[in-house]
């Protein structure tokens, strides 16, 4: 935990990821040099967790928020926005660990920013494409995002995907103190939040690229709690709109 800093923190979620962590980061300060990254490590039993506290040791922009014990993708990140907000960085970016997220694509990303709230590194959107991934995978992505347009009525191709960049200020507008979703889910619903507080919301182009090393966290589990979810916020919403068309209908009656 160092100083105050203003910047670009890039919130970096690790469960053995030992194997690749390192590259990740000397990759990340090659494309952004002035980056800080936070590993938020969830007690790695590999030991990524001792290789993140070396690596911080060596270089002052790595920063290592340890944790006890396997608790998911989405209460990093909201730990790591949180820590950010606390150190007074001004731009604060999703990537994972494994290689997926391409460092040298996070400049496009920034660029983007400049006249954005919140930046989304879109695999589905025209340049967008993925490398190596089973067709299975592919199609269960796709068909995600397809039911996410669909039950929420927004316009994003890729609102499932984990790298993305965020201001400081956009942060403020999501009440992260109430998101509970993880996974796919958690990527949801952010960008839903985002969407329905007013915020800018573009999409650029990203190669996602299969991990070489590790394994895949998504499972059964992520991939239920998603559609029960994103459901759930669908009729929410659509009851929502409902109410809103047939309240002055019911006003009128009253007259």
């Amino acid at each position: 935990m160092r100083s105050d800093h203003t910047g670009v923190l890039v919130i970096i979620p690790t469960y053995n990821e030992a194997l690749t962590l390192e590259k990740a980061l000397t990759r990340l300060h090659t494309a952004v040099p002035d980056a800080h990254a936070l590993v938020v490590d969830d007690g790695s039993p590999d030991g990524t967790g001792e290789l993140a506290d070396h690596l911080s040791e060596l270089d002052s922009r790595v920063h290592v928020m340890h944790r006890t014990s396997k608790r998911g993708l989405g209460t990093a990140y909201v730990a790591g926005f949180d820590w950010a907000r606390r150190h007074q960085y001004d731009v604060i970016v999703e990537m994972d660990a494994d290689g997926s997220h391409q460092p040298e694509e996070l400049p496009r990303l920034l660029n983007a920013l400049r006249h954005a709230d919140l930046v989304l590194g879109s695999r589905y959107v025209p340049g967008g494409s993925v490398v190596n991934w089973a067709r299975h995978r592919e199609l269960l992505s796709r068909s995600a995002n397809l039911y996410a347009r669909l039950a929420l009525g927004i316009r994003i191709r890729d609102a499932t995907g984990g790298y993305r960049a965020f201001t400081a200020t956009a942060l403020e507008h999501l009440d992260l103190e109430t998101i509970a979703s993880q996974g796919y889910c958690f990527q949801v619903d952010l960008a839903w939040r985002a969407v329905r507080a007013g915020l800018r919301v573009v999409e650029v182009p990203i190669t996602f690229v299969e991990r070489e090393q590790g394994q895949s966290k998504m499972g059964a589990d992520i991939v239920r709690e998603a559609l029960l979810r994103v459901s759930r916020w669908g009729i929410e919403h659509r009851l929502a709109q409902l109410r809103a068309r047939l309240q002055p209908l019911a006003s009128k009656r009253r007259r």
